[in-house]
């Protein structure tokens, strides 16, 4: 199997930087989906060619990604590959596995709990999967998979309750008179 190369280290590419200060670095939302994007079409180019279970109907795509609502360090959202649609879990500073590859824990994700299992890359950083759909085969074009990915997060995505309604305000002259709304019309 070929080994990955590192992603560029160009800052104005948004890429990850190295050394030292590559665990603490913190990213935007949106450079990191967009280092997400970059590690798995490398691993689509340098390591699924010709494999079998890749669709070539598909290509990578980020659906959905936001901060975590219980978890502001954590991105959330749906990876579509042209080998899996997963719920990934990324934080939002690329931090190193702490022996957690592997392994599986329970996050809240939207309004559900699911089972993630940890990965790493040197050039990504530890992140967290929940396998939605495993092969691809039954996504024809890249539109339904991204159509299935929209519901995925529309269904987990806590919908607000509707504002209470305000309390009833007497008008000024029951109140500075010491009558509630309902002896207001009644004569005294």
């Amino acid at each position: 199997m070929n080994t990955l190369r590192p992603l560029s280290q160009t800052p104005s590419e948004n890429r990850l930087p190295s050394g030292p200060a590559a665990g603490t670095a913190r990213w935007t939302l949106d450079e990191r989906v967009q280092h997400l994007l970059d590690f798995y079409r490398l691993v689509e180019t340098e390591r699924m060619q010709g494999i079998p279970i890749l669709n070539p109907a598909l290509s990578v795509e980020a659906v959905g990604f936001r901060v975590a609502s219980n978890e502001a360090a954590v991105a959330e959202g749906v990876l579509i590959t042209p080998w899996f649609m997963n719920l990934v879990r990324l934080p939002l500073s690329v931090e190193g596995h702490a022996g957690l590859v592997g392994r599986k824990r329970v996050h809240v994700f939207g309004t559900e709990r699911f089972e993630f299992i940890g990965a790493h890359d040197p050039s990504l950083g530890f992140h967290e999967s929940c396998a939605l759909f495993s092969p691809m085969n039954d996504f024809g074009h890249q539109a339904l998979a991204r159509e299935t990915a929209q519901e995925v997060m529309s269904a987990l995505t806590p919908v607000d309750a509707p504002p209470a309604p305000a309390p009833e305000v007497p008008p000024r002259r029951a109140f500075l008179f010491g009558r509630s709304g309902a002896t207001q019309g009644r004569a005294s």
